[in-house]
């Protein structure tokens, strides 16, 4: 519930996960070009499946060029991702095999694979290996729900109830909602699912009166199930900040503990200035990012 969070927003701003340190590497060569110098990327030429299902890239790399031998790997693993020969989902070859293949220090393996989960394009996952994931979603800072934004972008949106339960609310969500006395609240707990992926955990305080169905909540976004009610959000205060992943949010979020979350706090005023929601939502840093456009006053 947002009245018992596990996470406070550390600053106003979007948070942004850490950088691996670079590895130096005596195969590598440079570690910059020119200014008009563009990366080289690693030539694709085909790719298998091997027997444990990882996905084997015929990859080659140009030891004469300029651009470091880790960012042509990268560049070259994007390619193929690009090219849809690495699907999202699917697994890529562990770093020994690959390193043993190039010709290449694992260190220089181990590093190229790096940028890419940085980019927030691969994952590794504990006992599965690195898995390619779906592109990362770019969201406005507007007065839209999480939902629409996923379908505007091309998405397949889907929501996991986690917890529906009306009763009678904290003080502190008597104050957030101005709720009149006896007035009950719903607290609603929501994975929401981005083309089958994890990507937001989000925890709503929601006026008993117009709270809509589990069903409707399970079925659509919840702008869209107050709008069928007749009910219009105009104004909301938002806060964004960053955490990091405790066990519950790991959990729900395909996460390793610590990983770095952003995360939003909203309040949200109907045309009548009555309040219909306060949320406070927690989204993957590797998936999602925020984005505000500033105009001069």
């Amino acid at each position: 519930m947002p009245d018992n969070r596990p996470g406070r927003p550390v600053s106003s701003g979007a948070g942004l996960p850490g950088r691996a340190p670079v590895i130096v590497d005596t195969d590598t060569g440079p570690q910059h070009g020119g200014p008009e110098h563009r990366p080289k990327e690693a030539a694709v030429d085909s790719a298998a499946t091997s027997d444990n299902g990882a996905i084997t890239l015929d990859l080659s790399v140009d030891r004469d060029s300029a651009t470091p031998l880790y960012l042509q790997l990268a560049g070259g693993i994007e390619e193929a991702m690009r090219a849809g020969t690495l699907p999202p989902g699917s697994r890529l070859e562990n770093e020994l095999a690959l390193s043993k293949r190039l010709g290449l220090s694992r260190p220089t393996v181990r590093q190229g694979i790096q940028e890419l989960v940085d980019k927030g394009m691969l994952v590794r996952k504990r006992g599965v290996g690195t898995q390619v994931v779906q592109a990362p979603v770019n969201r406005q800072v507007a007065l839209t729900s999480l939902y629409d934004d996923l379908r505007t972008a091309g998405k397949s949106p889907r929501t996991e109830i986690i917890e529906y339960r009306i009763g009678r609310p904290s003080p502190e969500a008597v104050d957030r909602l101005q709720l009149r006395p006896g007035e009950q609240v719903l607290d609603l707990i929501r994975v929401r699912y981005a083309d089958g992926e994890p990507l937001a955990v989000m925890r709503n305080a929601i006026p008993e009166r117009i709270a809509p169905s589990r069903e409707a909540l399970a079925a659509s976004g919840l702008y869209a199930c107050l709008r069928e009610q007749g009910i219009t959000t105009v104004l909301a205060h938002e806060r964004i900040g960053a955490t990091v992943a405790d066990a519950e949010h790991a959990e729900l979020l395909g996460e390793e503990v610590g990983a770095a979350l952003l995360t939003m706090e909203r309040k949200s005023f109907a045309n009548d200035g009555s309040v219909v929601e306060y949320g406070y939502h927690v989204y993957r840093a590797s998936r999602y990012s925020f984005e505000v456009t500033l105009v001069d006053s």
